[in-house]
């Protein structure tokens, strides 16, 4: 087997808010959770199915003896054929709208930047037709 994408984490504060909202949000079906320990730490974590055949694992994690990071490590990339719905529906469950709906030709895809509850960037994409 060759090397290849597997999964991202996202370290959070909340675990269960932060489930609350990619699973409402963005349609995620938690698979399982572990506690276990990374150097010392002890941390808690969700796992999600992958939302296609062969697509890596989203996982939150939370480490318990600190607060969430600042926003900003990392930018979440979604793929979504309604992009205004997924606009709405991460309003409706408390995230925030960082940069409105942009059409990108040159790109083929329309494209919006939300928040989580959090305050973590999500690109949110979906192809032109």
């Amino acid at each position: 087997m060759a090397d290849h994408f597997g999964f991202t984490k996202l370290v959070v504060g909340d675990l269960e808010k932060s489930a609350a909202f990619y699973k409402s949000v963005c349609g995620l079906v938690e698979r399982t959770r572990v506690e276990s320990e990374i150097n010392g730490r002890t941390i808690r974590e969700i796992l999600f199915n992958a939302t296609a055949p062969n697509a890596g694992t989203f996982v939150l994690l939370s480490f318990t003896d600190s607060p969430k990071p600042a926003a900003g490590e990392t930018i979440l990339g979604f793929m979504t054929p309604d992009l205004s719905g997924f606009v709405d529906r991460a309003r409706a469950a408390g995230g925030s709208v960082a940069q409105d709906i942009k059409t990108a030709p040159e790109h083929g895809v329309k494209v919006a930047f939300v928040r989580d509850v959090e305050g973590h960037l999500i690109e949110v994409v979906e192809l032109l037709r």
